[in-house]
């Protein structure tokens, strides 16, 4: 291909296209093994997500997804796994709970407080991970898998009866926050263009905060000096280190930036939902934000996207579970092979794009080695 600029996009569009492709493949295989019809699972995926509430639920469920996502993703940069996100959100939504139910502040301030409570918590807890590497040299991975079993199995388990607000009722819980700490929801705004959004479903507030989430991250790691040096600190910590960049302040940078994210993952059921935190608190969005960090490449669009599918896709599953017309744990395959696809996918066209560069390089040399070899001459 002659034209450079067009191979680069076909390259840029190639993984996803085809990490998609071998999904629906092999989930096509999967549903006909599994005696479904993969004709007729898709075509009631596709109806399904036409429909306003669907897109309502799938907003819904994509925005926890993409600041899990972004949590994890800030790490990443930093070359740290910061695999503590599930245990950083729930601890911080347990305690934003408990702070927000006992204050009583007009609507911003309460709204504020239980946010500002939530990032504080998060980046305590991610903080004591960075900590425990800079100054005792405990690998990133074993301690924020630990902190998440110290938070969830711990902390919270072991405080949580101290604050049920009903200990008859069926879902244990902490009390019901004033409707002065509850976040409005969007529904007048998309209403605006569409019709009336039915079946009680509401679009919850926090996507705001994601979105403008989403363009710090993506102003701060490409826009500023912070940014460069959480890159560099990265790519190659010994060139970082000689060019005066301090590791031990970049990794606590980056896992206390990733905490104050994590701390609003949970911040949609709290603000939006169930306004407390109770059993039934949804768990599992951090380890699921890992994947969206990985599909979306650490970048803020490529995040929301990925985050779009599989909140898309788990929106499906209730609706393949209701009509009974395949397993609601194709969806599961699904996003599991999209996530796999995609590493594979990505990482061939790197080596394409390797190989691009080595060939330009080549050309170029030669061109420079012909045009003074014609100068001597």
């Amino acid at each position: 291909m002659n034209n450079p600029l067009l191979r680069r996009v076909m390259l840029a569009v190639a993984a996803p296209l085809l990490a998609g492709l071998f999904a629906v493949v092999v989930s096509a295989i999967v549903l006909e093994v599994s005696g479904s019809p993969a004709l007729d699972t898709f075509r009631t995926i596709g109806e399904n997500g036409l429909k306003l509430e669907t897109m309502i639920d799938t907003l819904n469920r994509a925005t926890p997804l993409f600041l899990a996502a972004v949590a994890a993703a800030i790490g990443f940069r930093m070359n740290l796994f910061n695999i503590g996100v599930e245990g950083q959100y729930i601890l911080a939504a347990f305690l934003a709970a408990v702070v927000g139910s006992k204050v009583d502040l007009p609507g911003v301030l309460h709204v504020a407080v239980i946010i500002a409570t939530a990032m504080l918590v998060g980046a305590l807890w991610s903080g004591l991970a960075g900590l425990l590497l800079v100054s005792r040299g405990v690998n990133e991975v074993i301690s924020t898998i630990m902190l998440n079993f110290i938070a969830t199995g711990g902390i919270v388990a072991g405080l949580l009866p101290r604050f049920i607000d009903d200990p008859t009722a069926a879902n244990q819980g902490t009390p019901t926050l004033a409707e002065s700490g509850w976040l409005p929801d969007l529904n007048g705004v998309v209403e605006i263009f569409t019709r009336e959004i039915g079946k009680g479903r509401e679009l919850t507030g926090v996507l705001v905060i994601a979105l403008m989430v989403g363009v710090i991250y993506h102003v701060i790691i490409n826009r500023s000096l912070l940014g460069f040096d959480i890159r560099a600190s990265g790519m190659n910590p010994l060139a970082a280190r000689v060019g005066g960049v301090p590791p031990k302040r970049m990794i606590m940078v980056a896992m206390i930036g990733g905490g104050l994210v994590a701390g609003l993952v949970g911040m949609p059921e709290i603000l939006s939902d169930t306004h407390a935190y109770d059993q039934g608190f949804i768990q599992g969005l951090g380890f699921a934000g890992i994947g969206v960090a990985l599909l979306g490449r650490n970048t803020s669009a490529g995040m929301a996207a990925a985050a779009l599918l599989f909140g898309f896709l788990d929106s499906s599953s209730a609706v393949l579970q209701v009509r009974a017309s395949a397993s609601s744990e194709i969806v599961v395959i699904m996003q599991a092979t999209f996530l796999l696809a995609a590493v594979v996918a990505y990482e061939v066209v790197n080596r394409v794009k390797q190989r691009d560069e080595v060939a330009r390089a080549v050309r170029a040399t030669t061109e420079m080695a012909s045009n003074e070899a014609a100068v001597s001459a």
